[in-house]
């Protein structure tokens, strides 16, 4: 049976907590007997969680990264299997230990799913064990960590760059292009719908891909205003944050006053920012480095950010 999208993203463990349970429960405790005292460990609140989600917001599988490097508790619901659920989930969790910068990961899987494993490169290791009445085998697989890839390293503080007017989207691109590469780990942008313009643009989505595989805890924080529009034809950067899920997050705003917002900024985590007053023009300021324009918006951003709600008008797409 083929079923309708998913979409992968990072999960918190106390606020996805019953929906992980829900699908972890469900295959380990009551189809695979596993005890819920072994199921359950210390480690859970320590690791970094995926969650894959239905189009409904349902979730279907889950998959953790532990602080020691172990993959573990990969389970998708039933129904859901051989969608290719669990291979988008082990890679979310692949390209989550390459940002850490480590060198290899381990997991212990059922013998029977072992295979599926070898797919991607993991490798058996000892002799088979066994829990609850389940035959299990360890399994490891060396990285070569996106960490070690070449970045400019932090630079001390720089004197403040006086703000410099722009009037062309050419000028925009640039100066969205030089912001973008010189991120650290953060970058927030608020937009009215995407602008296929701008952030379509293949320079400005090449820029946002090498920002996300080389900079480790990338985080790209999007908030859109016309989802609608947005998604009304395909879109490069959309695109990318399908394939790179651990990395961009959208949101959308749902009170009056934001969506009645009409300015539009990119800001960096090197108190770069571009701004445009109205978004029906591209004209607009910015600077590489001007700390206290760029602090006060994104005080702004933030706050409007906890006001929105997850962006899931883009589930159709995979996100």
């Amino acid at each position: 049976m083929k079923l309708s999208d998913y979409r992968i993203e990072p999960a918190d463990y106390k606020a996805d907590f019953k929906d992980l349970r829900a699908v972890r429960d469900s295959v380990f405790i009551i189809e695979q007997h596993i005890p819920a005292d072994l199921e359950q460990d210390d480690k859970d609140p320590h690791s970094h969680h995926v969650i894959a989600r239905d189009n409904r917001h349902d979730p279907v599988g889950t998959g953790r990264l532990t602080q020691e490097g172990q993959i573990g508790r990969i389970a998708v619901l039933h129904q859901w299997r051989n969608q290719g659920v669990g291979q988008s989930l082990l890679r979310a969790l692949i390209e989550r230990a390459k940002k850490q910068g480590l060198d290899q990961i381990t997991l212990e899987t059922p013998t029977s799913a072992s295979g599926f494993f070898q797919k991607f490169g993991f490798v058996g290791e000892g002799k088979v064990f066994t829990v609850a009445g389940n035959e299990f085998q360890r399994m490891s697989i060396t990285l070569t960590p996106l960490a070690v890839k070449t970045r400019p390293s932090a630079k001390p503080r720089e004197p403040s760059v006086p703000t410099e007017k722009l009037d062309t989207l050419e000028a925009h691109l640039e100066s969205a292009i030089r912001l973008i590469a010189e991120a650290r780990r953060q970058i927030c942008i608020y937009t009215r719908d995407l602008e296929h313009a701008l952030y379509g643009h293949n320079d400005i989505v090449e820029a946002f891909r090498q920002f996300a595989i080389n900079s480790r805890d990338s985080c790209v924080q999007i908030i859109v205003q016309d989802t609608f529009a947005a998604r009304g034809k395909p879109h490069p950067l959309i695109d990318l944050a399908q394939r790179l899920p651990s990395t961009f997050q959208f949101r959308t705003p749902v009170e009056r006053e934001d969506l009645q917002y009409s300015s539009t900024f990119l800001l960096n985590d090197r108190d770069g920012y571009l701004f445009r007053l109205s978004a029906e023009r591209y004209q607009g300021e910015w600077s590489p480095n001007h700390p206290a324009r760029k602090r006060q918006l994104y005080e702004e951003f933030d706050r409007i950010w906890q006001r929105c709600r997850p962006c899931t008008e883009f589930r159709a797409l995979g996100i």
